[in-house]
């Protein structure tokens, strides 16, 4: 029967000098394999700027395409022109900022404010995006709004005359207007409020003449109540008026077959 034995470690017997070499050969090729993985990075980071490159290229031409197109009205072109920008370069403030421009234009006046906001968003230092968020705003009513976006607007670009003069300007006057029609409705509510009060009379229900004018009352119906007029309508057609008292009612004649008080 075979003894028990250790089993021997794998390379026991490999040479020195053969084990120096297969441990140079392995460097060797985890070198190649760096110099791969770094070449395939690069490879991919080129491609992706490449890529970005000629998304931004195209985004760019869509752009000027849409310009073209909105000058000369064909405003509906032109947002194609510039959704398909949007979708190469979804960052670009200034296709949204145009974009709500359009449809400002357009009087569709909710998507010409969300494209001024999206604007805004990417690039919130863009004193253009402010103005035309501004003008949306106030086409859309927003008077106060419309105000503090032309504010933002003039301290991003404080020598900006056209904001001055004619956008803040043109947006506190409407303001004004709106308090004043406010202030108006409000004095006409109150107004008509006090007229209606007025209008109930004030009764003093104890005084000498509403009691007098109770008794009155009530005497004369007690006198309606004590006699009663009945018509009579005989088989002939012989109409008769009877009266009837409460204690001594009038029975009618077996002939009659009409009774109307």
């Amino acid at each position: 029967m075979a003894s028990f034995g250790w089993k021997r470690k794998i390379g026991e017997k490999v040479s020195k000098a053969t084990s120096q070499q297969f441990e140079a050969e392995a460097a060797d090729d985890k070198d190649l394999a760096d110099d791969d993985d770094a070449n395939w990075v690069h490879a991919t980071k080129r491609r992706k700027e490449i890529l970005l490159e000629d998304c931004v290229k195209k985004s760019k031409q869509l752009k000027d395409e849409g310009a073209s197109l909105a000058e000369n009205r064909r405003y509906r072109e032109a947002i194609h022109k510039w959704d398909e920008a949007l979708q190469l370069t979804p960052e670009d403030a200034t296709l949204y900022e145009m974009k709500s421009q359009v449809l400002m234009s357009l009087h569709e006046m909710f998507p010409a404010v969300h494209a001024a906001e999206m604007a805004v968003q990417r690039n919130p230092r863009s004193w253009d995006a402010w103005q035309t968020l501004g003008r949306a705003q106030l086409g859309l009513g927003e008077i106060a709004l419309a105000i503090r976006s032309f504010q933002v607007s003039l301290h991003i670009f404080p020598m900006n005359p056209e904001v001055w003069k004619e956008d803040l300007s043109w947006a506190r006057k409407l303001h004004e207007q709106q308090k004043a029609t406010n202030t108006e409705a409000v004095q006409a509510l109150a107004k008509e409020k006090e007229l209606a009060q007025e209008s109930i009379p004030d009764y003093d229900f104890e005084s000498d003449e509403i009691v007098a004018v109770c008794a009155a009352i009530a005497e004369k119906e007690k006198a309606l109540s004590a006699a009663k007029t009945v018509v009579i309508v005989s088989a002939s057609g012989t109409v008769e008026t009877v009266t009837e008292k409460e204690n001594c009612p009038t029975a009618p004649d077996e002939t009659l077959f009409i009774r109307a008080r």
